[in-house]
């Protein structure tokens, strides 16, 4: 589960919610696969589909030095019907 920073709450998420979609931002080394079995090994869930997009980096400035904070992947997991994760079960409502 290193790989799953945090579940994600925005207005589109909570929407995606209803529709049996569940959110998470993940690091960008992973790929859809591994993250569809850690989600189906941890949360014992089965997923149908797991759709990603890749968000950029923020600019950071440290004094004369320009960099940036690491990239990440979102992605939305898609349970089967009469599935759920208890815990974010509760924002459903």
């Amino acid at each position: 589960m290193d790989g799953i920073k945090y579940a994600v709450f925005t207005e589109k998420s909570l929407r995606l919610l209803g529709k049996n979609q569940y959110t998470f931002n993940v690091e960008s080394g992973f790929t859809k696969t591994e993250i569809k079995h850690w989600v189906e090994l941890f949360f014992g869930v089965k997923v149908v589909d797991v759709n990603s997009h890749r968000l950029p980096g923020k600019g950071r400035r440290i004094g004369p030095i320009l960099g940036h904070t690491m990239h990440y992947r979102r992605m939305i997991i898609t349970l089967q019907p009469g599935y759920s994760i208890p815990l974010l079960d509760r924002e459903k409502n």
